[in-house]
Protein backbone atom coordinates (compact mmCIF):
# COMPACT_ATOMS: atom_id res chain seq x y z
CA UNK A 1 0.00 0.00 0.00
CA UNK A 2 1.40 3.31 -0.80
CA UNK A 3 2.21 5.71 2.48
CA UNK A 4 -0.16 8.30 0.66
CA UNK A 5 -3.16 5.96 1.21
CA UNK A 6 -2.45 5.65 5.12
CA UNK A 7 -4.04 8.05 7.25
CA UNK A 8 -1.88 9.02 9.95
CA UNK A 9 -3.21 10.15 13.36
CA UNK A 10 -2.14 11.81 15.94
CA UNK A 11 1.04 14.25 14.78
CA UNK A 12 -1.27 16.80 13.04
CA UNK A 13 -5.11 18.13 12.59
CA UNK A 14 -7.70 16.05 10.58
CA UNK A 15 -8.28 17.78 7.26
CA UNK A 16 -11.70 17.66 5.51
CA UNK A 17 -10.77 15.63 2.51
CA UNK A 18 -9.24 13.22 4.78
CA UNK A 19 -12.39 12.52 6.87
CA UNK A 20 -14.57 12.50 3.26
CA UNK A 21 -12.17 9.96 2.43
CA UNK A 22 -12.89 7.81 5.70
CA UNK A 23 -16.99 8.47 5.09
CA UNK A 24 -16.25 7.09 1.52
CA UNK A 25 -14.85 4.04 2.05
CA UNK A 26 -12.75 1.71 5.04
CA UNK A 27 -9.32 3.30 5.35
CA UNK A 28 -5.86 2.21 6.93
CA UNK A 29 -5.15 4.00 9.83
CA UNK A 30 -1.59 4.76 11.66
CA UNK A 31 -0.87 6.09 15.38
CA UNK A 32 2.04 8.73 14.46
CA UNK A 33 4.72 7.71 16.95
CA UNK A 34 5.28 11.58 18.18
CA UNK A 35 1.68 11.01 19.55
CA UNK A 36 2.81 8.59 22.03
CA UNK A 37 4.76 10.00 24.55
CA UNK A 38 1.40 12.48 25.43
CA UNK A 39 -0.57 9.60 25.73
CA UNK A 40 1.59 7.49 28.17
CA UNK A 41 2.34 10.71 30.23
CA UNK A 42 -1.09 10.80 30.68
CA UNK A 43 -1.98 7.77 31.34
CA UNK A 44 0.65 7.87 33.75
CA UNK A 45 -1.01 11.11 35.62
CA UNK A 46 -4.31 9.08 35.49
CA UNK A 47 -2.77 6.08 36.98
CA UNK A 48 -1.17 8.31 39.91
CA UNK A 49 -4.42 10.57 40.52
CA UNK A 50 -6.66 7.35 40.96
CA UNK A 51 -4.06 6.13 43.23
CA UNK A 52 -4.67 9.33 45.61
CA UNK A 53 -7.03 10.40 48.08
CA UNK A 54 -8.08 13.38 46.47
CA UNK A 55 -11.73 13.17 44.45
CA UNK A 56 -11.55 12.51 40.91
CA UNK A 57 -14.79 12.53 38.83
CA UNK A 58 -14.92 8.92 36.95
CA UNK A 59 -11.75 7.53 37.95
CA UNK A 60 -12.45 7.15 42.10
CA UNK A 61 -15.96 8.64 42.04
CA UNK A 62 -19.63 7.29 40.26
CA UNK A 63 -20.61 9.31 37.35
CA UNK A 64 -23.20 12.05 37.09
CA UNK A 65 -25.62 12.85 40.07
CA UNK A 66 -23.39 9.82 41.47
CA UNK A 67 -20.43 12.05 41.44
CA UNK A 68 -20.25 12.48 45.33
CA UNK A 69 -19.58 8.59 45.48
CA UNK A 70 -16.32 7.63 46.49
CA UNK A 71 -15.65 4.28 44.65
CA UNK A 72 -13.27 2.40 46.91
CA UNK A 73 -9.85 0.89 44.70
CA UNK A 74 -10.77 -2.72 44.43
CA UNK A 75 -14.21 -1.69 42.83
CA UNK A 76 -12.62 0.46 40.37
CA UNK A 77 -11.80 -1.64 37.56
CA UNK A 78 -15.62 -2.64 37.84
CA UNK A 79 -16.62 1.18 37.78
CA UNK A 80 -14.92 1.01 34.33
CA UNK A 81 -17.04 -1.93 33.00
CA UNK A 82 -20.00 -1.12 34.79
CA UNK A 83 -20.44 2.39 32.82
CA UNK A 84 -19.98 0.62 29.49
CA UNK A 85 -22.85 -2.11 30.16
CA UNK A 86 -25.24 0.81 32.00
CA UNK A 87 -25.07 2.93 29.00
CA UNK A 88 -25.73 0.64 26.22
CA UNK A 89 -29.30 1.74 26.33
CA UNK A 90 -29.34 2.81 22.95
CA UNK A 91 -32.39 1.87 20.30
CA UNK A 92 -33.63 2.22 17.01
CA UNK A 93 -31.93 1.44 13.78
CA UNK A 94 -27.71 0.59 13.83
CA UNK A 95 -25.57 3.46 12.11
CA UNK A 96 -24.15 2.45 8.85
CA UNK A 97 -20.58 1.58 8.61
CA UNK A 98 -19.33 4.70 7.08
CA UNK A 99 -21.05 6.11 10.21
CA UNK A 100 -19.34 3.68 12.47
CA UNK A 101 -15.59 4.20 10.87
CA UNK A 102 -15.64 7.92 10.88
CA UNK A 103 -16.62 7.74 14.50
CA UNK A 104 -13.89 5.58 15.24
CA UNK A 105 -11.07 7.23 13.76
CA UNK A 106 -12.57 10.69 15.06
CA UNK A 107 -12.53 8.68 18.75
CA UNK A 108 -9.16 7.71 18.29
CA UNK A 109 -7.66 11.06 17.23
CA UNK A 110 -9.27 12.42 19.92
CA UNK A 111 -7.53 9.86 22.53
CA UNK A 112 -4.40 10.68 20.87
CA UNK A 113 -3.98 14.40 21.63
CA UNK A 114 -2.69 13.38 25.16
CA UNK A 115 -5.35 14.68 27.34
CA UNK A 116 -7.99 11.51 28.30
CA UNK A 117 -5.56 9.25 30.08
CA UNK A 118 -5.55 6.29 28.15
CA UNK A 119 -3.33 3.40 27.58
CA UNK A 120 -1.07 3.17 23.95
CA UNK A 121 -2.27 -0.47 24.23
CA UNK A 122 -6.52 1.31 24.05
CA UNK A 123 -4.95 3.32 21.45
CA UNK A 124 -3.75 0.67 19.05
CA UNK A 125 -6.00 -1.64 19.45
CA UNK A 126 -8.72 0.84 18.00
CA UNK A 127 -5.97 1.38 15.17
CA UNK A 128 -6.41 -2.59 14.63
CA UNK A 129 -10.05 -2.27 14.76
CA UNK A 130 -9.84 0.16 12.20
CA UNK A 131 -7.82 -1.09 9.95
CA UNK A 132 -10.01 -4.77 10.19
CA UNK A 133 -13.04 -3.27 8.96
CA UNK A 134 -14.80 -4.19 11.78
CA UNK A 135 -17.90 -2.19 12.72
CA UNK A 136 -19.45 -2.22 16.42
CA UNK A 137 -23.21 -2.10 15.99
CA UNK A 138 -24.26 1.22 17.27
CA UNK A 139 -27.99 2.03 17.57
CA UNK A 140 -28.94 5.09 16.09
CA UNK A 141 -31.20 6.38 18.92
CA UNK A 142 -30.53 7.31 22.35
CA UNK A 143 -27.96 10.33 22.70
CA UNK A 144 -29.04 13.87 23.87
CA UNK A 145 -25.90 15.04 22.66
CA UNK A 146 -24.26 15.82 26.24
CA UNK A 147 -22.74 14.28 28.26
CA UNK A 148 -21.18 13.66 25.04
CA UNK A 149 -23.07 10.95 22.82
CA UNK A 150 -22.84 8.47 25.95
CA UNK A 151 -25.19 5.42 24.20
CA UNK A 152 -24.00 5.25 20.56
CA UNK A 153 -20.62 5.29 22.24
CA UNK A 154 -21.10 2.74 25.07
CA UNK A 155 -22.38 -0.03 22.52
CA UNK A 156 -19.16 0.85 20.55
CA UNK A 157 -17.64 0.21 23.46
CA UNK A 158 -18.76 -2.69 24.06
CA UNK A 159 -15.85 -4.36 22.02
CA UNK A 160 -13.71 -4.00 24.85
CA UNK A 161 -15.78 -6.37 26.88
CA UNK A 162 -15.57 -9.02 24.04
CA UNK A 163 -19.91 -8.33 24.14
CA UNK A 164 -22.43 -6.81 21.77
CA UNK A 165 -22.18 -7.14 17.86
CA UNK A 166 -19.83 -6.02 15.30
CA UNK A 167 -20.68 -5.63 11.13
CA UNK A 168 -18.58 -7.39 9.88
CA UNK A 169 -18.31 -7.50 5.52
CA UNK A 170 -22.13 -6.83 6.07
CA UNK A 171 -22.97 -9.89 8.55
CA UNK A 172 -23.82 -9.02 11.99
CA UNK A 173 -21.59 -11.60 14.19
CA UNK A 174 -21.13 -11.71 17.56
CA UNK A 175 -18.40 -9.09 18.78
CA UNK A 176 -16.32 -11.80 20.71
CA UNK A 177 -16.78 -13.79 17.89
CA UNK A 178 -15.49 -11.17 15.09
CA UNK A 179 -12.46 -10.01 17.05
CA UNK A 180 -11.24 -13.92 17.77
CA UNK A 181 -11.10 -14.59 13.80
CA UNK A 182 -9.48 -11.03 13.78
CA UNK A 183 -7.20 -11.98 16.17
CA UNK A 184 -7.82 -8.70 18.14
CA UNK A 185 -7.43 -8.88 22.28
CA UNK A 186 -8.85 -6.10 23.62
CA UNK A 187 -7.10 -4.73 26.73
CA UNK A 188 -8.32 -4.71 29.87
CA UNK A 189 -9.62 -1.03 30.76
CA UNK A 190 -7.72 1.02 33.36
CA UNK A 191 -8.67 4.25 35.70
CA UNK A 192 -10.75 6.39 33.93
CA UNK A 193 -10.86 4.64 30.69
CA UNK A 194 -14.30 3.65 30.11
CA UNK A 195 -15.21 6.62 30.47
CA UNK A 196 -12.74 8.13 27.83
CA UNK A 197 -14.49 6.02 25.56
CA UNK A 198 -18.33 6.85 26.20
CA UNK A 199 -17.65 10.54 26.57
CA UNK A 200 -17.21 12.82 23.43
CA UNK A 201 -19.09 14.39 20.50
CA UNK A 202 -17.71 11.61 17.87
CA UNK A 203 -21.02 10.46 16.95
CA UNK A 204 -22.75 13.81 16.44
CA UNK A 205 -19.98 14.83 14.59
CA UNK A 206 -19.55 12.16 12.50
CA UNK A 207 -23.10 12.34 11.70
CA UNK A 208 -22.99 15.67 10.66
CA UNK A 209 -19.70 15.47 8.89
CA UNK A 210 -21.74 12.38 6.62
CA UNK A 211 -24.36 14.91 5.98
CA UNK A 212 -21.73 17.66 5.17
CA UNK A 213 -20.45 15.89 2.43
CA UNK A 214 -23.91 14.49 0.94
CA UNK A 215 -24.76 18.12 0.98
CA UNK A 216 -22.02 18.99 -0.86
CA UNK A 217 -22.80 16.34 -3.04
CA UNK A 218 -26.39 17.99 -3.45
CA UNK A 219 -24.99 21.57 -3.86
CA UNK A 220 -22.51 20.74 -6.98
CA UNK A 221 -25.54 18.77 -8.40
CA UNK A 222 -28.05 21.29 -8.11
CA UNK A 223 -25.86 23.81 -9.58
CA UNK A 224 -25.81 22.25 -12.86
CA UNK A 225 -29.39 20.87 -12.91
CA UNK A 226 -30.03 25.02 -12.09
CA UNK A 227 -28.18 25.72 -15.02
CA UNK A 228 -29.23 23.35 -17.23
CA UNK A 229 -32.78 24.29 -16.64
CA UNK A 230 -32.01 28.16 -17.41
CA UNK A 231 -31.13 26.62 -20.99
CA UNK A 232 -34.83 24.58 -20.72
CA UNK A 233 -36.54 28.00 -20.25
CA UNK A 234 -34.53 30.28 -22.40
CA UNK A 235 -33.57 32.02 -19.76
CA UNK A 236 -30.59 34.87 -19.69
CA UNK A 237 -27.19 34.69 -18.45
CA UNK A 238 -27.31 38.54 -17.65
CA UNK A 239 -27.68 38.38 -13.90
CA UNK A 240 -24.65 35.98 -13.59
CA UNK A 241 -22.56 39.09 -14.47
CA UNK A 242 -19.66 39.64 -12.18
CA UNK A 243 -20.23 42.98 -11.92
CA UNK A 244 -23.50 42.08 -10.32
CA UNK A 245 -22.25 40.19 -7.70
CA UNK A 246 -18.72 42.81 -7.03
CA UNK A 247 -21.14 45.62 -6.18
CA UNK A 248 -23.13 42.93 -3.00
CA UNK A 249 -19.83 41.74 -1.89
CA UNK A 250 -20.86 38.22 -0.66
CA UNK A 251 -17.95 35.15 -1.71
CA UNK A 252 -20.19 32.58 -2.05
CA UNK A 253 -22.71 34.64 -4.20
CA UNK A 254 -19.90 35.81 -6.71
CA UNK A 255 -17.67 32.31 -6.66
CA UNK A 256 -21.14 30.74 -7.71
CA UNK A 257 -22.03 32.70 -10.43
CA UNK A 258 -18.73 32.66 -11.88
CA UNK A 259 -19.76 28.30 -12.02
CA UNK A 260 -22.65 29.35 -13.72
CA UNK A 261 -21.29 31.84 -16.08
CA UNK A 262 -19.14 29.17 -17.28
CA UNK A 263 -21.43 26.59 -17.50
CA UNK A 264 -23.89 28.48 -19.69
CA UNK A 265 -20.78 29.71 -22.14
CA UNK A 266 -20.89 28.25 -25.63
CA UNK A 267 -24.29 27.54 -25.46
CA UNK A 268 -26.13 27.57 -28.88
CA UNK A 269 -29.79 28.05 -26.78
CA UNK A 270 -28.64 30.30 -25.33
CA UNK A 271 -27.38 32.73 -28.60
CA UNK A 272 -30.47 31.83 -29.83
CA UNK A 273 -32.55 34.46 -27.79
CA UNK A 274 -30.12 36.56 -26.77
CA UNK A 275 -32.29 39.29 -28.10
CA UNK A 276 -36.14 38.28 -27.05
CA UNK A 277 -38.11 40.76 -25.56
CA UNK A 278 -38.10 38.82 -22.39
CA UNK A 279 -36.85 41.32 -19.29
CA UNK A 280 -36.14 39.36 -16.44
CA UNK A 281 -36.91 35.81 -15.66
CA UNK A 282 -38.53 34.22 -12.68
CA UNK A 283 -36.38 34.31 -9.05
CA UNK A 284 -35.82 30.48 -9.28
CA UNK A 285 -33.78 31.10 -12.41
CA UNK A 286 -32.16 34.60 -12.29
CA UNK A 287 -31.52 34.47 -8.18
CA UNK A 288 -29.53 31.29 -8.53
CA UNK A 289 -26.31 32.85 -6.88
CA UNK A 290 -27.89 34.76 -4.27
CA UNK A 291 -29.83 31.55 -2.74
CA UNK A 292 -27.16 29.57 -3.97
CA UNK A 293 -24.21 31.35 -2.97
CA UNK A 294 -25.87 32.23 0.81
CA UNK A 295 -25.99 28.36 1.02
CA UNK A 296 -22.26 28.00 -0.17
CA UNK A 297 -21.28 31.05 2.61
CA UNK A 298 -23.26 28.41 4.94
CA UNK A 299 -21.97 25.22 4.13
CA UNK A 300 -18.35 26.86 4.21
CA UNK A 301 -18.79 28.10 7.50
CA UNK A 302 -20.60 25.29 9.24
CA UNK A 303 -17.91 22.94 7.96
CA UNK A 304 -15.09 24.99 9.80
CA UNK A 305 -16.99 24.38 12.90
CA UNK A 306 -17.19 20.45 12.33
CA UNK A 307 -13.71 20.47 11.31
CA UNK A 308 -12.75 22.04 14.70
CA UNK A 309 -15.24 19.69 16.85
CA UNK A 310 -13.60 16.79 14.55
CA UNK A 311 -10.37 17.79 16.20
CA UNK A 312 -11.41 18.12 19.47
CA UNK A 313 -10.92 16.79 22.70
CA UNK A 314 -13.90 16.36 24.26
CA UNK A 315 -14.19 14.12 27.32
CA UNK A 316 -14.35 15.03 30.75
CA UNK A 317 -12.65 14.59 32.79
CA UNK A 318 -9.65 16.49 31.32
CA UNK A 319 -6.09 15.33 32.38
CA UNK A 320 -2.56 17.38 32.41
CA UNK A 321 -0.15 15.52 33.99
CA UNK A 322 2.34 18.94 33.84
CA UNK A 323 -0.04 19.79 36.44
CA UNK A 324 -1.09 16.19 37.79
CA UNK A 325 -4.57 17.31 37.45
CA UNK A 326 -7.80 15.95 36.71
CA UNK A 327 -10.06 19.37 35.22
CA UNK A 328 -13.87 18.45 34.99
CA UNK A 329 -15.68 20.56 32.48
CA UNK A 330 -18.33 20.53 29.94
CA UNK A 331 -15.83 19.97 26.13
CA UNK A 332 -18.57 17.36 25.89
CA UNK A 333 -21.70 19.20 25.63
CA UNK A 334 -22.03 19.61 21.61
CA UNK A 335 -23.83 22.42 21.21
CA UNK A 336 -21.53 23.56 18.22
CA UNK A 337 -22.46 20.50 16.66
CA UNK A 338 -25.94 20.82 17.17
CA UNK A 339 -25.76 24.51 15.90
CA UNK A 340 -24.13 22.88 12.59
CA UNK A 341 -26.41 20.86 11.83
CA UNK A 342 -29.30 22.85 12.48
CA UNK A 343 -27.68 25.77 10.01
CA UNK A 344 -27.12 23.14 7.30
CA UNK A 345 -30.36 22.02 7.68
CA UNK A 346 -31.41 25.86 6.28
CA UNK A 347 -28.90 25.51 3.14
CA UNK A 348 -30.38 21.78 2.41
CA UNK A 349 -34.04 23.30 2.56
CA UNK A 350 -33.72 25.76 0.46
CA UNK A 351 -31.22 24.08 -2.29
CA UNK A 352 -34.21 21.67 -2.72
CA UNK A 353 -36.87 24.53 -2.23
CA UNK A 354 -35.45 26.52 -5.35
CA UNK A 355 -34.77 23.55 -7.63
CA UNK A 356 -38.53 22.76 -7.06
CA UNK A 357 -39.36 26.10 -8.18
CA UNK A 358 -37.52 25.17 -11.64
CA UNK A 359 -39.32 22.15 -12.39
CA UNK A 360 -42.17 24.13 -11.31
CA UNK A 361 -41.13 26.53 -14.41
CA UNK A 362 -40.32 23.86 -16.84
CA UNK A 363 -43.77 21.55 -16.59
CA UNK A 364 -45.82 24.96 -16.37
CA UNK A 365 -46.07 25.59 -20.65
CA UNK A 366 -47.28 29.57 -19.97
CA UNK A 367 -43.84 29.89 -18.57
CA UNK A 368 -41.78 27.57 -20.58
CA UNK A 369 -43.49 27.76 -23.88
CA UNK A 370 -42.86 23.54 -23.94
CA UNK A 371 -45.41 21.14 -24.14
CA UNK A 372 -47.66 21.04 -21.11
CA UNK A 373 -45.47 18.98 -18.37
CA UNK A 374 -43.00 18.56 -20.62
CA UNK A 375 -45.14 16.17 -22.80
CA UNK A 376 -44.67 16.15 -26.38
CA UNK A 377 -48.13 14.80 -27.01
CA UNK A 378 -49.94 16.14 -23.99
CA UNK A 379 -52.77 14.76 -22.52
CA UNK A 380 -52.84 11.11 -23.31
CA UNK A 381 -49.44 11.32 -21.90
CA UNK A 382 -48.92 13.06 -18.64
CA UNK A 383 -45.28 13.99 -18.99
CA UNK A 384 -43.67 14.75 -15.64
CA UNK A 385 -46.55 16.18 -14.08
CA UNK A 386 -46.51 13.68 -10.86
CA UNK A 387 -42.79 13.97 -10.71
CA UNK A 388 -43.02 17.41 -9.58
CA UNK A 389 -45.77 16.37 -7.03
CA UNK A 390 -42.92 14.44 -5.66
CA UNK A 391 -40.44 17.04 -5.52
CA UNK A 392 -42.90 19.26 -3.72
CA UNK A 393 -43.77 16.26 -0.94
CA UNK A 394 -40.29 15.91 -0.55
CA UNK A 395 -39.61 19.75 -0.30
CA UNK A 396 -42.38 20.00 2.37
CA UNK A 397 -41.26 17.00 4.34
CA UNK A 398 -37.59 18.99 4.66
CA UNK A 399 -39.20 22.10 5.65
CA UNK A 400 -40.68 20.59 8.69
CA UNK A 401 -37.16 18.40 9.57
CA UNK A 402 -35.75 22.00 9.12
CA UNK A 403 -37.47 23.09 12.21
CA UNK A 404 -33.69 23.57 14.80
CA UNK A 405 -33.06 20.39 16.90
CA UNK A 406 -30.44 22.84 19.43
CA UNK A 407 -33.39 24.40 20.92
CA UNK A 408 -35.53 20.99 21.91
CA UNK A 409 -33.19 20.77 25.15
CA UNK A 410 -34.29 17.91 27.59
CA UNK A 411 -33.26 17.76 30.91
CA UNK A 412 -31.77 13.97 32.09
CA UNK A 413 -29.31 12.12 34.21
CA UNK A 414 -31.92 13.77 37.50
CA UNK A 415 -31.07 17.17 36.36
CA UNK A 416 -27.00 17.06 37.03
CA UNK A 417 -27.10 17.21 33.37
CA UNK A 418 -30.25 19.66 32.98
CA UNK A 419 -29.41 21.22 29.48
CA UNK A 420 -28.65 19.31 26.20
CA UNK A 421 -27.16 19.58 22.95
CA UNK A 422 -30.16 17.33 20.75
CA UNK A 423 -26.70 17.16 18.48
CA UNK A 424 -27.42 13.91 17.80
CA UNK A 425 -30.70 13.68 16.41
CA UNK A 426 -30.27 16.91 14.63
CA UNK A 427 -27.34 15.38 12.49
CA UNK A 428 -29.14 12.34 12.30
CA UNK A 429 -32.06 14.11 10.65
CA UNK A 430 -29.70 15.78 8.19
CA UNK A 431 -29.05 12.84 6.17
CA UNK A 432 -32.30 12.68 5.54
CA UNK A 433 -32.78 16.16 4.41
CA UNK A 434 -29.88 15.26 2.30
CA UNK A 435 -31.24 12.44 0.82
CA UNK A 436 -34.86 14.17 0.04
CA UNK A 437 -33.51 17.14 -1.57
CA UNK A 438 -30.89 14.59 -3.95
CA UNK A 439 -34.40 13.18 -5.03
CA UNK A 440 -35.65 16.85 -5.58
CA UNK A 441 -32.73 17.65 -7.64
CA UNK A 442 -32.84 14.08 -9.53
CA UNK A 443 -36.54 15.25 -10.75
CA UNK A 444 -35.06 18.54 -12.14
CA UNK A 445 -32.35 16.92 -13.97
CA UNK A 446 -35.23 15.04 -15.89
CA UNK A 447 -37.18 17.60 -16.68
CA UNK A 448 -34.38 20.10 -17.72
CA UNK A 449 -32.71 17.67 -19.79
CA UNK A 450 -36.05 16.67 -21.42
CA UNK A 451 -36.88 20.49 -21.87
CA UNK A 452 -33.35 20.90 -23.36
CA UNK A 453 -34.06 17.90 -25.78
CA UNK A 454 -37.59 19.83 -26.56
CA UNK A 455 -34.86 22.84 -27.91
CA UNK A 456 -33.42 20.32 -30.62
CA UNK A 457 -31.53 20.58 -33.10
CA UNK A 458 -30.53 23.92 -31.09
CA UNK A 459 -28.01 22.30 -28.07
CA UNK A 460 -26.57 23.70 -24.81
CA UNK A 461 -22.87 24.24 -23.71
CA UNK A 462 -20.02 21.25 -24.07
CA UNK A 463 -20.13 21.21 -20.11
CA UNK A 464 -23.92 20.75 -19.86
CA UNK A 465 -24.27 18.86 -22.74
CA UNK A 466 -21.54 15.76 -21.18
CA UNK A 467 -23.83 16.49 -18.06
CA UNK A 468 -26.58 15.43 -20.10
CA UNK A 469 -25.07 13.14 -22.05
CA UNK A 470 -24.49 10.94 -18.94
CA UNK A 471 -28.25 10.99 -18.18
CA UNK A 472 -29.21 9.54 -21.40
CA UNK A 473 -26.94 6.62 -21.57
CA UNK A 474 -29.37 5.51 -18.89
CA UNK A 475 -32.90 7.27 -19.07
CA UNK A 476 -33.57 8.47 -22.60
CA UNK A 477 -35.61 10.99 -23.90
CA UNK A 478 -39.55 10.64 -23.25
CA UNK A 479 -41.84 10.66 -25.81
CA UNK A 480 -44.85 9.19 -23.79
CA UNK A 481 -45.75 8.08 -20.54
CA UNK A 482 -43.32 5.04 -18.71
CA UNK A 483 -42.63 3.77 -15.22
CA UNK A 484 -41.54 7.46 -14.05
CA UNK A 485 -39.65 5.98 -10.18
CA UNK A 486 -37.58 4.08 -12.47
CA UNK A 487 -35.41 7.08 -14.21
CA UNK A 488 -35.44 9.35 -10.95
CA UNK A 489 -33.63 6.67 -9.32
CA UNK A 490 -31.28 6.53 -12.48
CA UNK A 491 -31.11 10.05 -12.21
CA UNK A 492 -30.07 10.25 -8.61
CA UNK A 493 -27.59 7.92 -9.62
CA UNK A 494 -26.16 10.23 -12.13
CA UNK A 495 -25.88 13.11 -10.19
CA UNK A 496 -22.90 11.83 -8.64
CA UNK A 497 -21.08 11.00 -11.96
CA UNK A 498 -18.00 13.11 -12.56
CA UNK A 499 -19.46 14.88 -15.42
CA UNK A 500 -21.74 16.32 -13.12
CA UNK A 501 -20.19 17.06 -9.77
CA UNK A 502 -17.19 18.45 -11.04
CA UNK A 503 -18.00 21.81 -12.39
CA UNK A 504 -18.69 22.86 -8.89
CA UNK A 505 -16.20 20.97 -6.64
CA UNK A 506 -13.96 23.67 -6.15
CA UNK A 507 -16.54 25.58 -4.12
CA UNK A 508 -16.42 22.85 -2.03
CA UNK A 509 -15.08 23.24 1.81
CA UNK A 510 -13.69 19.18 1.99
CA UNK A 511 -12.03 19.00 -1.55
CA UNK A 512 -10.24 22.16 -1.37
Amino acid sequence: MADRDILRLGARPLRLPELRRVYAGPVTVQIDPAALSAVEAAHEATQRIAAAEAPAYGVNTGFGLLAQTRIPPPQRTLLQRNIILSHSAGVGPLLDDAIVRLTLVLKLASLLQGFSGVSVELGRFLERLINSGLCPCMPAQGSVGASGDLAPLAHLSLVFLGQGEIRRRGEIVPAAEALAQEGLTPPALGPKEGLALLNGTQVSTALALAALFELEDVFAAAVVSGTLSIDALQGSDTPFDARIQHVRGHDGQARVAQVYRRLLEGSAIRESHRECARVQDPYSLRCQPQVMGACLDLITQQAATLLTEANAVTDNPLIFPDRLEALSGGNFHAEPVAFAADVLALACAEIGSLAERRTALLIDPKMSGLPPFLAPESGVNSGFMMAQVTAAALVAENRMLAHPASIDSIPTSANQEDHVSMATHGARRLLQMTANAAQVIAIEFLCAAQGVDLRAPLKTSAPLQRALGQLRLVVPFAPADRLLALDIAAAARTLRHEDVQSHARELLPSFR
